[in-house]
């Protein structure tokens, strides 16, 4: 079981920046793939970003690459999302989340069985 606790969200005027950390629990933190979703009002939770368990691979839908960054610490169990550059269409909940199954390496939501609260990012124009 892994449980995750997402903080640093809030409202940040268009071309600023936000850092999301995502704290997860267990011994086990390090075998896991983390990823970065997020979901707009309307809309379907889509993919933004995920981190192989060693970091050694990192993925990024089209619309963030360049402006984002994903990172973890696994001696914190803790995983990031560095935002730059930041619009308006970035606004949405962003959810932390953790691969089902320890050494799987996936983007696709359904390959996530733990999930944290969401935190809130909005960007003003």
């Amino acid at each position: 079981q892994v449980q995750l606790v997402e903080s640093g969200g809030g409202l940040v005027q268009a071309g600023g920046s936000l850092r999301l950390s995502c704290a997860g629990s267990g011994r086990t933190f390090s075998t896991y793939t983390m990823g970065w979703f997020r979901q707009a009002p309307g809309k379907e939770r889509e993919f933004v970003a995920a981190t192989s368990w060693s970091g050694g691979n990192t993925d990024y839908t089209d619309s963030v690459k360049g402006r984002f960054t994903i990172s973890r610490d696994n001696a914190k169990s803790t995983v990031y999302l560095q935002m730059s550059s930041l619009k308006p269409e970035d606004t949405a909940v962003y959810y932390c989340a953790a691969a089902t199954s320890r050494w799987s390496y996936s983007t696709s939501r359904w390959s996530y069985g733990y999930w944290g609260q969401g935190t809130q990012v909005t960007v003003s124009s």
